[in-house]
């Protein structure tokens, strides 16, 4: 694998980092800004708003420069969102601070999954862009604890410096390692766009918002359902969640391997199985170790869908993907939004705080369905997707593509 994909997963651990760490630094934070627990949260809503709707934004913004060059500018801007939100004056600053760090995700790794894809030969596609989501696997094992545990004993606020300095070696890694590649002839805004109208992509991208919010449904609950049902100390759910990192880690390697292989059997399996296990954790839930073995499972199954599934729209918007990737990427967070209110509505219900699994079942198993539905679809018509995604492409990329 090329050394430009350790610049991209530096890249994607630092951002991984501040998207996740400030779940663990909630209480310090409200508590220095003097406002509540659930106002403190919008740093974690904003965050994820910022990524769905910074995914397309920066994207279409970065139409006109190369991509390495877009990709040290999402650094910079990355830098700075951290920078503001370590040396915040008041909680507004904080707030503004995320969400301009957030601005940069989505395009990051949607950019970041296209040049990962062009360094390595066609058969390790999704070899290389689960590569560079390893960065983000890594941070939720390595990164979120160490920057909780940082900014619980040494302030919060030198948590988010070093998450910036973490920024600058992605910066220079991208600037030092990824080669300049040159600008697709005639690719314009328009050419992106119409990525849209291959029901193809729309449908990878609805599998990534079910798929993967049905991990979310689970794991945005996963304290009160393992301190109230399985008995567990609040301070164990940090190793919970490392073990849950772990389980992410492998999923996306495995994904990786496995998609460059056998790309849609790779979706059945890991979508198919991810519903079954989220099903069963509302009875593994009540029982420590078999709820510790489920949730490194949750996480290996449903980072296994990443790689197939952004190589999939990658696929599918070959004429000009740029755009269908970044909003890919806004699509998991989108997904996790989703399924987190999901999970809040069947617990204000009064179902349990094992409510959410199933919850986490029914969106995996939807996602399951619509990739069954797709593979039908391709296989009715693929000389006319072909001729579709040949139609989208500007002409040079037209030309290649009917070939």
């Amino acid at each position: 694998m090329p050394l430009a994909l350790l610049a991209l997963a530096i890249g994607a651990f630092g951002i991984g980092t501040t998207e996740f760490v400030i779940m663990g630094l909630l209480p310090e934070v409200a508590g220095d800004f003097q406002v509540s627990i659930p106002t403190a949260g919008f740093l974690v809503t904003g965050y994820a708003l910022g990524v769905v709707l910074g995914a397309p934004l920066m994207t279409l913004l970065g139409t006109r420069v190369t991509r390495k060059r877009m990709l040290m500018l999402l650094m910079g801007l990355f830098i700075v969102g951290n920078v503001i939100s370590a040396i915040a004056p008041v909680f507004g600053v904080m707030l503004a601070g995320r969400v301009i760090a957030s601005l940069a995700h989505g395009a990051f790794f949607g950019i970041g999954s296209v040049v990962a894809a062009d360094l390595v030969a066609p058969h390790k596609k999704a070899g290389a862009i689960a590569m560079m989501f390893t960065g983000l696997t890594v941070a939720n094992v390595v990164g979120v604890p160490l920057g909780t545990f940082i900014g619980q004993t040494a302030g919060w606020r030198i948590t988010f410096f070093l998450v910036a300095a973490l920024g600058v070696i992605g910066l220079l890694g991208v600037a030092k390692l990824v080669p300049e590649q040159p600008k697709a002839e005639g690719v314009r805004i328009r050419h992106e766009l119409a990525a849209f109208r291959n029901v193809q992509v729309l449908l990878a991208m609805a599998m990534t918002v079910l798929g993967f919010g049905g991990v979310f449904a689970a794991i945005t609950y996963i304290t009160p359902m393992m301190t109230d049902i399985a008995g567990y100390s609040a301070s164990s759910v940090t190793w919970l969640l490392v073990l849950f990192g772990l389980g992410m880690v492998g999923g996306n390697l495995i994904g990786g391997k496995f998609a460059d292989r056998h790309l849609m059997p790779m979706l059945y399996v890991s979508l198919g199985a991810l519903a079954l296990v989220l099903a069963l954790f509302t009875v593994t839930a009540h029982n420590q170790i078999a709820a510790a073995v489920t949730i490194v499972l949750i996480g290996g199954l449903g980072f296994a869908t990443v790689p197939p599934l952004q190589k999939r729209v990658l696929d599918q918007a070959a004429g000009a993907p740029t755009l269908a990737s970044a909003v890919n990427i806004g699509a998991f967070n989108l997904g996790n939004a989703l399924a987190a209110w999901l999970g809040g509505l069947v617990i204000a219900a009064g179902l349990g705080y094992t409510a959410p699994n199933w919850v986490g079942a029914a969106l995996a198993a939807s996602a399951l369905v619509l990739a069954v539905l797709s593979s039908v679809l391709e296989r009715r018509e693929p000389a006319g997707a072909a001729r579709s995604a040949a139609e989208a492409a500007p002409e040079p990329l037209a030309a290649a593509a009917r070939h």
